[in-house]
């Protein structure tokens, strides 16, 4: 080998290195599609080449570039490859031998052609058809298997007419040609296997958190939605926060990256709920256990009027004042009664229960009822008397601790996994939604600057997404212009941030996300000068 032939290899061997470097660097599945087609034109000096991937016994045209023709389809282009998947069987369900990236596939053989229009083993009908509309002359084609570390074909690459890097003449491909496109393939068989398993975990990994999601949702029919809703909305807030060129937030930025690990924490912000009883979860009244113990109310209710409506009788039975005594039934009937109606609209909760009302339902706990042996009982128990003058919601304080204990669940549970470094700030994110900026809020006490604004961004559209929703068990969902007023308190009280509250305003992100996800009838006008007092 001559001095020139010697030092033209050598270059050539240092352009697959480069190649193969590039190959194994490349996390984008078309531009590592591209990188090795192209990568494979630059080494054998290849006019034109076509890049397939075998999938279900059938090779698809991933990429299709040739230089004369300044034609380039599919990888990162944008543009589609129309041409159907070559089948590796025929019509008659035989070996398709007779296309040639069909025959490399079953034969796991490279096939090098020094002119295509002489060559009778293989069917050249679809090149030829192709040089007659566009004029191209199709001569010589390498056609190689990718085949990776496992020994499984995985695709085909085929190039067409080799250029002499001195003259430009169409020429065969060499053996040099062959060996190191034959490499490059092998190189980029396995790149391809690589990047093809990252892509499978990630998929399997976002299936999983998301099953997770629905699975909590699932759980409760009063929160379904809710682990659902809250990356979308997180990722609202999150992008126009990352918008912002000016104000106290002007310097957030974040990439994909970032984007990725976020959205990620957001499904998983709510999965140490999969450890919350469901009879607290779902606990659609004050008196529900695993059932709703108010008609264990309305039946003493039942039996008090009957011994009532029977004193009564025995009264009238024993010579009294008739008039007086209807009159006195007639009154204690309509007491209970009322009394009853009370206890069942106490029971079934809501944003606040007034000290008058707290009041009230000790004063009918105090009335007695006479039990089947004649023992006299107290008409509510002690635990029936603490869960109807529970003050907001339908929980009493053993069972929020309970509720609460989920985010603490959710910490525990994802300080547990193993994270790669692009995702290891998720538990951080996710675990820190219902902390305020105050200090007081759970389960770490965690005040503002100890906090991470994607944190504080999750715990806005947590809040945000909590008011808005009508699938509570004790409340309809808000009106838009409610939800942002009591909003603006919190923010004015240092429980979310403020600064991420004026973006949540000004940017109008809860307009976008009410239109998409709101009922027409929760959408009410938002009195513009109202803003400008949010944004104070």
């Amino acid at each position: 080998m001559s001095d020139p032939d010697f030092h033209q290899l050598l270059e050539r061997i240092d352009r697959l290195t480069e190649v193969a470097t590039a190959l194994s660097a490349e996390r984008n599945l078309p531009r590592l599609l591209e990188r090795i087609l192209f990568g494979a034109k630059d080494l054998t000096h290849a006019d034109g080449g076509t890049l397939y991937i075998l999938r279900e016994d059938r090779l698809h045209f991933e990429i299709i570039a040739n230089d004369s023709l300044g034609i380039q389809m599919g990888g990162a282009s944008g543009d589609a490859i129309a041409f159907e998947p070559i089948p590796l069987q025929d019509d008659r369900g035989q070996p398709n031998h007779r296309m040639v990236v069909s025959h490399c596939v079953l034969s796991g053989e490279t096939v090098n052609i020094e002119d295509a229009y002489k060559a009778d083993a293989f069917d050249f009908t679809g090149a030829r058809d192709f040089d007659r509309r566009t004029g191209y002359r199709t001569r010589s084609i390498l056609t190689f298997p990718l085949q990776n570390h496992e020994d499984e074909i995985i695709g085909v690459m085929q190039l067409i007419n080799a250029r002499n890097p001195d003259s430009g003449e169409v020429q065969a491909f060499g053996e040099v040609d062959r060996r190191l496109a034959e490499s490059l393939a092998s190189m980029a068989a396995v790149a391809l296997t690589q990047q093809q398993l990252i892509n499978d975990l990630q998929q399997l990994f976002e299936s999983f958190i998301r099953m997770i999601a629905n699975a909590i949702d699932d759980k409760s029919p009063y929160t379904g939605g809710h682990c659902r809703r809250i990356p979308v909305l997180t990722m609202m807030l999150a992008e126009a926060v990352h918008g912002v060129d000016q104000g106290p937030m002007r310097d957030f930025r974040i990439d994909d990256k970032d984007r990725y690990e976020l959205e990620t924490a957001a499904w998983l912000h709510d999965c140490g709920k999969v450890v919350t009883p469901e009879h607290v979860m779902d606990k659609a009244t004050k008196l529900e256990t695993i059932h709703d113990r108010i008609h264990l109310v309305e039946a003493r209710f039942e039996i008090l009027l009957r011994d009532r409506e029977l004193a009564f009788l025995r009264a009238l039975d024993q010579g009294g004042d008739e008039a007086e005594l209807r009159q006195q039934w007639q009154l204690r009937r309509s007491q209970l009664d009322a009394d009853l109606e009370f206890l069942r609209g106490a029971n079934v909760g809501g944003e606040y229960m007034s000290d008058e009302a707290i009041e009230r339902v000790r004063r009918i706990a105090a009335y007695h009822w006479r039990d089947r042996h004649g023992r006299e009982q107290p008409l509510l128990t002690d635990d029936e008397v603490e869960n109807l003058c529970v003050r907001k919601g339908t929980l009493n304080e053993r069972e929020r601790e309970i509720i609460n204990h989920h985010i603490v669940a959710t910490i525990q549970m994802l300080e547990s996994l193993p994270f790669p470094k692009h995702l290891a700030r998720v538990p951080e994110y996710a675990g820190g939604h219902h902390e305020k900026m105050d200090g007081s809020g759970y389960p770490r006490g965690l005040k503002r600057e100890e906090m991470s604004v994607q944190a504080r961004i999750m715990a806005i559209a947590d809040i945000f997404e909590a008011l808005t929703a009508s699938d509570r068990p004790y409340k309809p969902g808000k009106k838009l212009s409610e939800c942002l007023e009591i909003m603006y308190r919190m923010k004015r009280d240092r429980h979310i941030d403020p600064d991420l509250f004026d973006i949540f305003i000004r940017e109008r992100v809860y307009e976008r996300y009410a239109r998409e996800y709101l009922p027409p009838a929760q959408i009410d006008a938002i009195d513009e000068s109202k803003l400008g007092t949010w944004l104070d």
